[in-house]
């Protein structure tokens, strides 16, 4: 079902959450392949563009082949927000800037005052989104928890806000700053806020199964799903996905061969992209996932972290697929 976030129209109702450390051109460029709807890159630092950090701006780097894509940044201080978004509206041209009012690590959230700690602050919030809205011709987005903590479950008000503000939608995952993943997430919030605005609300949290996504837009009413960490190892529950909510079609099962070739395919991906000391490290993280579930996968994850070229990843991939298939 196709739908929009201002002027963006999206082909279906399903997005890529923006992972950090995950999300970078290699693995949007599988999940697109996968057919999402709309991509998000992983998080950037506000100052850090503003600085113009050399690290920063390769993780800006995406494909026309992805769009449309949103870029999402954080921080906690007007000014840098509206550096930020202009620059990166004038040098990538995402189709949509995401505000991260979300993530819930030490590093952000009490050490920068950003992410999930701007839920705390209602009106700082409402004004960093009036800021960037007023800063960029192109739609803006805010992703937010359900509150800081159990005592303080402000979503509804933070998404009246925001909307009132210029936001052009809003990701909901309905658990809280201190809940981090800990907990099952409480889908009646993402209900909630879809009855507070008038914007799209996309519902974040606890999608591991083209099922859960259909529950959670029968159960909220949200325009949308969004899937994060489900994603590793299975970009194919994207597809699995699209295909279950447009058109009923069930999943079929993923063979112990096209998850080799799909971990090979993301390493040549990251070497691709990514300077090769970072490109191995990613390659072997993201080769553990996709063994996972499969049979003596446990026994072959501590070699993956061991080898030191995609040669010998590939080699150790080769030999465990001969061997569990005898």
């Amino acid at each position: 079902m196709k739908w929009k976030i201002g002027n963006v129209e999206i082909k279906n109702q399903v997005v890529l959450a923006p992972m950090a450390g995950i999300c970078d051109t290699a693995f949007r460029s599988i999940i697109k392949s996968m057919g999402c709807g709309l991509i998000e890159t992983e998080m950037v630092s506000d100052k850090a563009i503003m600085h113009e950090n050399y690290k920063t701006q390769e993780m800006l780097v995406m494909n026309e082949s992805e769009r449309p894509i949103a870029q999402q940044i954080f921080g906690c201080e007007e000014e840098s927000f509206r550096i930020a978004s202009k620059y990166i509206h004038e040098n990538m041209k995402p189709d949509i800037i995401d505000i991260n009012m979300g993530c819930p690590v030490k590093k952000v959230a009490i050490k920068s005052k950003a992410g999930s700690a701007l839920l705390k602050d209602p009106q700082k919030a409402g004004k960093i989104v009036e800021t960037v809205v007023d800063s960029v011709p192109i739609p803006v987005t805010v992703k937010i928890r359900s509150g800081w903590d159990s005592e303080h479950i402000n979503a509804c008000e933070i998404a009246e806000i925001v909307e009132d503000a210029g936001a052009s939608a809003i990701t909901v995952h309905p658990r809280t700053r201190h809940q981090r993943y800990d907990v099952h997430s409480d889908w009646s919030i993402i209900k909630d806020v879809k009855d507070t605005v008038s914007i799209p609300v996309i519902g974040n949290g606890d999608i591991r199964t083209c099922y859960d996504a259909k529950r959670m837009i029968d159960e909220t009413g949200c325009d949308a799903i969004m899937i994060g960490r489900a994603t590793l190892g299975n970009p194919w529950l994207i597809k699995q996905c699209v295909e279950y909510l447009d058109n009923g079609m069930e999943p079929e099962r993923i063979t112990n061969e096209e998850k080799i070739a799909m971990a090979k395919r993301h390493a040549n991906l990251l070497e691709e992209t990514k300077p090769e000391k970072l490109a191995l490290s990613r390659m072997r993280t993201h080769a553990a996932y996709y063994l996972k579930g499969m049979f003596r996968s446990v026994d072959v994850k501590p070699q993956i972290f061991k080898k030191n070229s995609k040669e010998e990843l590939f080699e150790l991939l080769d030999d465990f697929l001969e061997s569990i298939q005898y």
